[in-house]
């Protein structure tokens, strides 16, 4: 039964659900209007993606207590095929494409058009490129996934729900992973598909992107409904959607800081590193920098420039191949050409990606925070079980890590909660030079404030930091030198009293050559 634009297409009335030892809903209420793009917004492990699985059938009925009505009937999803086949399709944060598959096979995957029980890929991809053609794409249909970058990936899964019928279309963090000029193409399409009666919920920590294109927001604290702001009433800010997430304003985004900066101890020379797959280009070209004992030295440069390849050949030559070059620890050059000798010269890496680089998603947190230095802990080559408990407590608690348990896998903790898992496992091994490649990503506005005062902390204790952050605000905000890059060379290094948006910009655009 179609909605009348304005009338509610969907509510959800007293939804609880609880996992051993944790209530992660509590008599939740949410209403959505037809026609709405409708925001949730909440810290990490407040509850919102639990409350989209519960909705989306992820989480069968019978799971929960509570009732979800759509379409004024009251349903109880089994799974997720019962749920789109209502017209409720969600796109999660780990976008659910086969990487070795086609952009027309994955569209298509177990809902093929078939004529006489083959399959007709004709028919296929003459759909394919209409729904293409509709989120923007120009791609070939016979495209593999893999070749993708991740905001084209995310336009397919778009595609995908378009191809399902969508009525409401859910959307947890679709920016996360996105460079500034993606995003905005993603927010237009969300504008463009609610002009054509598509409802959507969009959940994100990017509050000038919901503050942008929402018509409604439900803020979400600790497993229950806060309050439900009209956007397009007015009086909604960021200061007015952080103060309800977290309780309190933050007279700040970032802690205040005196920094005690030191002397230059970590040097890299003339870094040229070749492309894995293509010889014919370099991602980092003869690239020159330095790091001071105690300061934050931010790398800003779009998604492609070759940010986390310069850090990633750097830490191991875990990315491409490296030509030439040299890295030098305190005027003395060392070879970091394997991850373990990179640890024992005192560099530390916090990859972008934490899920698929930063953990193991099956160990625990106590096992996740040793792991990168177990002979610290260890005894003629066996595991001191007792200090270990010790050390992943002791980080726990430091990090104020939101778990029941050490014994508590990584796998159930929220991204904020995760993220600082990975910072505790570097953090232990002791490290000069900590890298951190995106460590906010996806990440709340409250457990940023915490992450920034860890990473001010270090910095504290005279170690080096290299900060890679896609949001100039951020870089802003921490660095006391900001580095420029642009495909694959240091286009320029400013003194951050020096530095503002518009310049950044400038020199991340633009191959101005201005080497350290």
């Amino acid at each position: 039964m179609a909605e009348r634009n304005g009338s509610a297409i969907l509510e959800m009335r007293d939804i609880t659900k609880e996992f051993p030892g944790v209530k992660a809903l509590s008599d939740v209420t949410l209403t959505v209007r037809a026609g709405e793009i409708h925001a949730i917004c909440g810290e990490n492990g407040a509850g919102k993606s639990t409350l989209m699985k519960v909705l989306s059938g992820v989480y069968p009925y019978g799971t929960y207590s509570g009732d979800i009505v759509y379409q004024n009937e009251v349903v109880r999803f089994s799974n997720i095929k019962q749920s789109e086949a209502a017209g409720i399709v969600i796109i999660h944060q780990e976008l659910a494409l086969i990487p070795e598959l086609s952009i027309t096979e994955n569209i298509f995957l177990g809902n093929e058009p078939s004529r006489f029980g083959v399959i007709d890929w004709t028919a296929a991809q003459l759909k394919a490129q209409d729904l293409l053609a509709r989120v923007g794409l120009t791609e070939d249909p016979d495209t593999q996934i893999k070749t993708m970058g991740v905001g084209k990936q995310q336009l397919v899964e778009i595609a995908k729900a378009l191809n399902k019928n969508v009525k409401l279309l859910i959307l947890d963090e679709p920016t996360a992973a996105l460079n500034e000029a993606e995003s905005q193409h993603l927010l237009d399409l969300i504008v463009g598909l609610k002009a054509r009666g598509v409802t959507s919920i969009m959940i994100s920590h990017k509050l000038n992107e919901i503050e942008a294109v929402a018509d409604t927001i439900t803020i979400i604290r600790d497993g229950r409904t806060i309050e439900t702001l009209d956007v397009k009433g007015g009086g909604v800010d960021e200061d007015r959607i952080i103060r309800g997430m977290v309780g309190r304003s933050l007279e700040s985004r970032f802690p205040d800081r005196t920094p005690h900066i030191g002397e230059p101890f970590f040097e890299v020379r003339d870094w040229t590193v070749q492309h894995p797959l293509d010889p014919d280009r370099l991602v980092c070209k003869a690239e020159n920098f330095f790091v001071r004992r105690g300061e934050i030295v931010g790398f800003a440069g779009l998604m492609g420039a070759g940010r986390t390849e310069l850090a990633m050949s750097i830490f191991g030559h875990s990315y491409g191949t490296v030509l030439g070059g040299q890295v030098l620890k305190d005027g003395k050059e060392i070879r970091t050409n394997t991850v373990k000798r990179a640890i024992q010269h005192g560099l530390g890496y916090v990859s972008e990606d934490r899920k698929a680089l930063g953990l193991n998603l099956l160990d625990t947190i106590k096992r996740s925070t040793v792991a990168a230095d177990l002979p610290k802990i260890s005894r003629a080559g066996v595991v001191d079980g007792v200090e270990e408990f010790e050390v992943a407590e002791r980080y726990r608690k430091q990090l104020r890590t939101k778990a029941s348990s050490v014994e508590e896998g990584v796998g159930k903790l929220s991204g904020g909660n995760q993220q600082k898992v990975v910072l505790a496992k570097w953090m232990f091994t002791d490290p000069d030079l900590l890298i951190l490649d995106e460590p906010t990503r996806g990440i709340d506005v409250g457990a940023k404030f915490e992450i920034y005062g860890i990473i001010q902390a270090l910095a504290a204790q005279g170690k080096g930091i290299i900060l890679i952050s896609s949001e100039l605000p951020e870089l802003l905000g921490l660095s006391d030198r900001i580095y420029t890059i642009f495909e694959g060379s240091i286009t320029n290094e400013l003194a951050v009293q020096d530095a503002d948006p518009e310049t950044l910009m400038r020199s991340m655009t633009a191959n101005t050559s201005k080497k350290a």
